[in-house]
């Protein structure tokens, strides 16, 4: 669900605050917490470290991100794999024409 036009979008105050009158060289990563938060116009250029729940990602903002959150770029799941039996039978015979491949550059 979007936010009214009337409100506005939601920037979190004290990273524009943090970004105000500065430079992105002179303070490096801006951590925050603030995943809600939309990345506006202001802040193209800076490095943030948003949480995930359990450490900072950073993230560089960019002119395509302008408009979408900051959560967006910091995954909060880690993706394991899809798969089973016969994924782990296609990785093994993946491995052994690796094997195959060193061993021939060897003998070469």
């Amino acid at each position: 669900m979007t936010r009214s036009l009337k409100k506005g979008p939601f920037v979190d105050s004290k990273l524009l605050k943090k970004i105000a009158g500065r430079k992105p060289a002179e303070l490096g990563v801006i951590k925050t917490w603030a995943r809600a938060s939309q990345i506006s116009p202001e802040m193209v250029g800076w490095t943030f470290g948003v949480h995930n729940g359990k450490s900072h990602i950073e993230v560089f903002a960019t002119e395509d991100m302008v408009g979408h959150r900051l959560g967006e770029f910091a995954p909060t799941k880690k993706f394991v794999r899809h798969g089973g039996k016969m994924q782990k039978e296609l990785e093994q015979k993946k491995k052994e024409a690796e094997i195959a491949a060193v061993k021939a550059a060897k003998a070469a």
